[in-house]
Order: structure tokens, then C-alpha cells, then sequence
């Protein structure tokens, strides 16, 4: 069952697109990587299928509804943003108290059980205006989790967080994940670290979808090569390239391809090596090399502004 389902969405402002002909369609009960750089489309896509932006042309279906002012769908998914706002006078349990009444699968044991986990304030004269980054990012994600919406949304809320705390926010996630599953949707450039979480990938960038597969499809889709340029130049004749690195003698190139049966055997006996690619380091080739195909200097960018 398709939770979400978008056809050919654009969405412009002043001109500029930062959505053209976008369609998905989300399962249900999967945890989804919406990944690409700053300015890709990521937010505006998720405003969008939150019913908090809207797409100058194409269909929307969350649901099977159009979301647009409709309690029967909006009652049901949580979107948490990065710079999420809350009244001035709010309390961390006054956010906490509040999203229980938005969110009908609300655990008030869950989220005192990760207000333990993330050690924040409880007193009820400190107010959250007055938490540090780390510890607002964390009331974020409290809140994501602890609805359980049927369909979560997560546009980097943990950006905040130390390295400790964004594995904390990770290990609670797939637990409670496995317990009760739902849709969740995590906007993030820090590939490697959520990697693990994720069930299927997806890529935006300049507003178009670059990528859309399964984790598994994806990562076996490419490797990389290494040894004598020579032997290298050889072994990956005819071979679609994503990308090389030469230094000396010697070689590395990031082959678009998957291996094929006899591989293994003639990188032995050329004296080459093989290696599995990232999932990050793969759509970071992938992403430049789509860059290049409109026109575009990547050259430049660097892995992280990439990811953004």
C-alpha cells in the first residue's frame, strides 16, 4: 500500500523551479532516506506533501487524499523540522503536553522514557527559548518518535545533536520501529551515519529525483577498483565510470556496474583490488554526475555541500 503518492509536482518561485515533475510513491511501514544538497527541494517537497506548501501544478495523494485542509489526513502524520518554532513561553512539557493532543498514537511512556534518555529540563519555569541547539533538536525528535504517526517526517530535527545523541535518537528510532511500524521519512546529508536505517533512497537535486531504489539495489549497483593505472584502465574498459582518483602508478575508479561473475578471479590475477562503495560516497558520484549533465560545474563541491 502506497501511503504517498505524487505525479509529475513542480513547484516555482519567482520563476526558479525547486520542484520539477516530481513523482514518488511511499510505502507504507518503511523507513525512507530523502537525501541531497541545500536548496535540492528536500523541505519544500516535505511542506508539500504536509500540506504546509503548495505545488503549482501535478497531484498530491497522502492517504489516497488530497492533504490540503484535511483533518482526516493531517491527524495522522507529524512533520518535524529543523528549526521547529514554539510559542515563546513554552515549556519542554508544555511541547510535550501539546503534541499529545495533536497526535492520536501518542506515548506519554515513550517520551518520558527518551526525556530520561536526552537529560533535559523539566522545571516548569525554563523555558524552551532557553535550551542550548542540542537540547531543542532533541525535543524534536521526542516529539517525532513519541507520536507514532502513521507517517513521520524528520527534516534534520538532529542537526543539533552530538554524535552521542544522534545514535541515541537512531537506536530508539529502530526500536520502536520494530514494535510499531510506521512510515518515516529522514531528511539528512549525513549518509554513512542513518545508512543502516534505511529501507529504499531517495535523491533530489535541482529539484528533480536523481535516485529512487532500494538500499540494497543501490549499493549493489557500483564498485571501485584500484591498483596499477594500467591494470585499472584495462579492467574497467567499456565500463561505465562514476568517477577516478590517480596518484603516480597508481589508480582508483568508482565503476557504475555491478560485478560480474568472473570479475573477482581477473582482479586477482591482474593484481587489482575491489571494493564495495558507500552508500554516501555512491550518491555523492552519482549526484556530481548528474550535475554534469546540466551543465553544471561541479567540480568545486565538496562531498558535504553536496549532501546538504
Amino acid at each position: 500500500m502506497n501511503v504517498i503518492e505524487t505525479r509529475n509536482i513542480t513547484r516555482s518561485y519567482r520563476g526558479e523551479l525547486a520542484l520539477d515533475d516530481v513523482s514518488l510513491n511511499i510505502e507504507a511501514n518503511r523507513i525512507y532516506g530523502l537525501l541531497g544538497r541545500n536548496g535540492a527541494g528536500k523541505t519544500t517537497l516535505m511542506s508539500i506533501l504536509t500540506a504546509q506548501g503548495f505545488a503549482s501544478s501535478g497531484e498530491v495523494r497522502i492517504f489516497g487524499e488530497d492533504p490540503f485542509e484535511n483533518e482526516r489526513v493531517l491527524s495522522r502524520l507529524c512533520f518535524v523540522r529543523e528549526s521547529q518554532k514554539y510559542p515563546d513561553d513554552f515549556t519542554v512539557r508544555n511541547a510535550l503536553d501539546a503534541a499529545a493532543l495533536f497526535f492520536p498514537n501518542w506515548s506519554a511512556e515513550l517520551a518520558e522514557t527518551l526525556l530520561e534518555d536526552f537529560q533535559l529540563p523539566r522545571p516548569k519555569k525554563h523555558r524552551i527559548k532557553k535550551l542550548s541547539r542540542g537540547q531543542l533538536s532533541a525535543v524534536g525528535v521526542i516529539i517525532g518518535l513519541a507520536s507514532r504517526a502513521e507517517l513521520t517526517f524528520f527534516d534534520e530535527p538532529y542537526l543539533g545533536l552530538d554524535a552521542v545523541a544522534r545514535q541515541l535518537f537512531y537506536d530508539r528510532l529502530l526500536t520502536d520501529f520494530a514494535d510499531h511500524p510506521r512510515t518515516i521519512i529522514l531528511s539528512s546529508h549525513l549518509i554513512d551515519e542513518v545508512a543502516n536505517l534505511l529501507e529504499h533512497v531517495i535523491v533530489i537535486d535541482r529539484g528533480r529525483i536523481v535516485v529512487d531504489d532500494e538500499v540494497e539495489a543501490i549499493t549493489g549497483s557500483a564498485f571501485a577498483v584500484a591498483g596499477k593505472a594500467g591494470s585499472v584502465e584495462e579492467f574497467v574498459a567499456g565500463r561505465p565510470v562514476l568517477h577516478r582518483e590517480n596518484l603516480g602508478a597508481l589508480a582508483s575508479v568508482t565503476v557504475d556496474a555491478p560485478l560480474a561473475a568472473d570479475d573477482r578471479e581477473r582482479a586477482l590475477a591482474m593484481g587489482l583490488e575491489l571494493a564495495p562503495v558507500s552508500l554516501q560516497q555512491l550518491i555523492i558520484r552519482r549526484t556530481l554526475k548528474a550535475n554534469e549533465s546540466y551543465g553544471a560545474h561541479a567540480g568545486s563541491t565538496t562531498d558535504l555541500e553536496v549532501l546538504r
